[in-house]
């Protein structure tokens, strides 16, 4: 309960940056799900059964499983790692991921550009040369990744993989997220020759040995849930919020995680300028049977898969607690998932994921990672990745709106940025404190 003369602060959704608004906060969070997490969250599923199970079986015979695929938490200050540890035990990894031309049957340690020696010499010397330039002006994505990696890398494999990492938006939006594949010559030379270390924001990254449902369900254990809360309407001058089950809660401060988007919809509210796009993702989790050519990487990169995936990533290669307990000493089983983008809520029938879902597993199989499948279960995540177009202010302008009427975004969504899940949990913290007294 909030203390006499404190404003009503209420939290809308039960994901990362929610609940740790509300432990900051001690306020009551509303969600929409009948558990926490949001999409950071997992489920199991036995082998040969559809069921899905939010717990893991007693006897551990299930395949485990992320809502969004592989959420691994990376990044971080110590900070909020050492809470992260308070709630729930971690195990830490080094990355292992490549990029995996399937034309050519190559795999390039990531990222690309500091493992060239893995590339043809005409492509490796061709590349070098456009690295050392200088880099341009640029208002696209495309435009930024043939001006940064050089027109022999990006053809290669930097625009056909943005291309289907954006679901073709890369086009048209503005240059995003750079620090994941960071340019370094002298590395990019070494990398020519030789063997280089590991860089980038997720070199090094943890996860709760329990698996990720046991971070939130332990913070929602700590906080003042109300589930089955979908909000359908909200009524920003009067500072209510109408739920679709006929209740109505007041507040005078609301910290929301909902995606920006979505808020601005709920509210009513106009905007003069058109909003930034988003990217959907459908997720395919697999358990099958280990092909003989399967490889030991955490996940894949893919700019030319012919199901029209961008990453293939291997749970059980993390971790073999992704496999059924039966399967975990063997190495004969797998736990995949596969991501495919598609533009902005375009959701594809049950029909065409049927269809998908098909060609996936019998690609996989053509490419000898997987023989026989146990589970095959696909997940849709509506606002998975978030672009700006070029010169764009409408973020700017709807978190300000928002903010006029009391109303305050958190997280990466309802933020319309990039970030993980320990740097999610840091935003929740602050916007709690910030907003408690």
């Amino acid at each position: 309960m909030q203390e006499r003369g404190r404003k009503i602060l209420l939290v809308l959704g039960a994901g990362v940056s929610g609940l740790a608004a509300a432990l900051a906060a001690g306020a009551p969070v509303f969600e929409a799900a009948c558990v926490p997490g949001g999409i950071c969250s997992s489920y199991f599923v036995r082998p040969g059964q559809s069921e899905v199970l939010s717990q893991c079986p007693p006897d551990q015979e299930a395949y485990h499983f992320e809502v969004g695929g592989g959420h691994w938490i990376f990044g971080g200050d110590a900070t909020v790692l050492r809470f992260i540890e308070s709630v729930t035990p971690l195990r830490r990894y080094q990355r292992v991921s490549s990029v995996y031309f399937r034309g050519s049957d190559r795999y390039v340690p990531y990222p690309l550009q500091n493992h060239l020696r893995c590339l043809d010499e005409e492509t490796r010397s061709q590349a070098l040369a456009e690295l050392v330039r200088p880099e341009g002006p640029s208002n696209t994505m495309n435009q930024w990744l043939e001006r940064n990696f050089g027109p022999a890398l990006s053809g290669l494999f930097f625009k056909p993989f943005h291309d289907l990492y954006t679901a073709g938006l890369s086009e048209t939006i503005a240059p995003q997220d750079g620090y994941k594949s960071p340019v370094d010559v002298g590395l990019a030379v070494r990398g020519a020759l030789h063997d280089t270390p590991a860089v980038g924001y997720n070199a090094e990254f943890v996860y709760p040995e329990d698996g990720l449902n046991s971070l939130a369900q332990r913070m929602a254990a700590r906080c003042d849930v109300r589930y089955g809360k979908q909000a359908i309407s909200i009524d920003a001058k009067a500072h209510v919020v109408h739920f679709a089950d006929g209740a109505a809660e007041r507040y005078e401060r609301l910290l929301a995680t909902l995606p920006l988007n979505r808020l601005i919809e709920l509210c009513g509210l106009v905007m003069e300028q058109p909003a930034d796009p988003y990217t959907s993702v459908l997720v395919l989790n697999i358990g099958a049977e280990r092909g003989r050519k399967c490889p030991g990487d955490h996940w894949l990169y893919n700019p030319d898969a012919k199901s029209g995936f961008h990453r293939v990533g291997f749970y059980s290669n993390v971790d073999r607690m992704f496999l059924p307990l039966c399967a975990r000493d063997s190495g004969s089983h797998v736990g995949i998932y596969v991501e495919r983008a598609y533009r902005g809520g375009a959701r594809p029938a049950a029909s065409e994921i049927a269809s998908y879902s098909k060609a996936v597993v019998a690609e996989l199989q053509e490419w000898g990672y997987i023989n026989g499948v146990d589970v095959a279960h696909p997940t849709w995540i509506d606002v998975a990745y978030t672009w700006r177009w070029p010169g764009s202010r409408w973020r700017d302008a709807a978190l300000r709106l928002l903010e006029s009427y009391d109303i305050y975004p958190v997280g990466r969504y309802a933020r319309w940025i990039f970030q993980g899940i320990a740097d999610s949990i840091r935003d929740g913290f602050y916007s709690g404190v910030s907003l408690r007294c």
